[in-house]
């Protein structure tokens, strides 16, 4: 994503890159009252994934940057968010749904699959909660972001929307929103540049990470808290417990060959949400590591600091991710990590990863092998905190988020 920054004129949607310019402070005073941002996932209080850490985290740091910020979940939690009402995709009502409309072309009017059905559901709430007194709608869950900001392009609802794509969604799909959040340069450089105005509006802004948060502690005190091995080196993945994407049966594999290779203890932790096939992953582990692994299903993410700090380092066996916050937490913890070799994941991961053909059959074991030796993984976890601090602290990454609520605020209406 190249070319000159724009200047301070006010932009004409739709756009071209918005980047370069301070719009925050231009689009909060003067006759103009501050914007109010709401922050929205049809996940949070039910599910814990990436995206409702992101919703959380960014709602937050908006807050402590004295921002008018809402933010909205799906069901009732422990965070101070507001809940709306939507169909739970976990839930027989929204599955039945999806089941008679999928038959019907579900999938494009948002109701092709219990997922879509509960952001359907979930956006007509949203909708009536913003539609007057917001400026921003920021949110990552797709099908929700797409049917708010059709009903302001058809003069229903006030605020502008900005889909952050965190799902990793095709441009071709992306194209016909207003204002879309690219997370990496790798993302960003998938849009044409083309003469004239175009939609969407594309930024590129990372997702970032709490360093107070997160951050490196007594290893030894850790392990006595979630009792673990105290000896042994402790291999950590966070992801839903599942075979697809997600590939934890492969991680389970794999982690059995480099076990049978490698000369100490080693044991692997895996910390996700439950899928379909969760207990049939578990399964797989019972059978190939015994009492060498520890599933911890659901784990709530007030409960994540201290598993990082009690582990030795930090393994992704998804192929790939649109970004991937569980790096940034393990990295700001101290952690090195081994992933797949893709350019998304060595921009995110940088100095602190060792990067791998994970698609073959031992190329994860061989990995851990070469990471289980000290003077590999000693180099790699002292850059890890160091890379989160510069690229994807909060300190960084919310003045860029507040730079595009600024410039999408400043869009004239078409």
């Amino acid at each position: 994503m190249s070319g000159a920054p724009l200047g301070s004129e006010i932009v004409k949607a739709p756009g071209d890159y918005l980047r370069g310019e301070r719009c925050w402070e231009r689009a909060t005073t003067g006759p103009n009252r501050a914007l109010r941002v709401a922050i929205g996932s049809c996940g949070l209080g039910h599910v814990r994934r990436g995206i409702e850490a992101w919703a959380e985290d960014t709602a937050a740091a908006l807050h402590r940057r004295g921002v008018n910020v809402s933010l909205f979940g799906g069901a009732p939690g422990p965070g101070l968010f507001e809940s709306l009402h939507c169909m739970k995709r976990h839930r027989g009502a929204a599955r039945s749904v999806a089941r008679v409309f999928r038959r019907l072309g579900g999938w494009r009017y948002g109701l092709g699959s219990a997922w879509d059905v509960e952001q359907t559901t979930f956006a007509f709430f949203l909708w009536l909660q913003v539609r007057r007194e917001y400026d921003i709608v920021h949110v990552q869950d797709p099908t929700t972001g797409k049917i708010l900001d059709h009903l302001h392009r058809l003069g229903l609802s006030r605020p502008r929307v900005i889909l952050a794509n965190g799902t990793d969604e095709s441009v071709e799909w992306l194209s016909h929103l207003s204002a879309v959040q690219e997370l990496s340069p790798v993302a960003a450089s998938r849009w044409p540049r083309r003469g004239g105005n175009r939609h969407p509006a594309v930024f590129c802004v990372p997702n970032f990470i709490n360093l107070k948060t997160f951050s490196a502690g007594d290893q030894e005190v850790a392990r006595r808290r979630i009792d673990l091995p105290a000896n042994a080196l402790i291999v950590l993945c966070c992801a839903a417990i599942a075979r697809f994407h997600k590939r934890i049966d492969y991680l389970i594999r794999e982690f059995a060959a480099f076990a049978e290779g490698y000369a100490g203890a080693a044991f692997l932790v895996v910390a996700g949400a439950r899928e379909a096939d969760t207990d049939a992953v578990i399964a797989l582990g019972r059978e190939l590591l015994g009492e060498r692994v520890l599933f911890l299903v659901d784990l709530p993410r007030t409960e994540m600091p201290q598993l990082y700090r009690a582990v030795d380092l930090f393994v992704l066996s998804s192929l790939f991710e649109a970004f991937g916050i569980v790096l940034l937490e393990a990295m700001a913890t101290g952690l090195p990590v081994i992933c797949n070799d893709t350019p998304t994941f060595r921009h995110v991961v940088g100095p602190a990863g060792l990067f791998a053909d994970i698609s073959k059959e031992n190329g994860l074991a061989r990995a851990l092998l070469a990471m289980a030796q000290p003077g590999v993984r000693g180099p790699l976890a002292q850059a890890a905190r160091a890379h989160v601090e510069a690229n994807f602290s909060e300190r960084v990454v919310v003045d860029q988020l507040l730079e595009m609520y600024g410039r999408v605020a400043a869009i004239r209406p078409l």
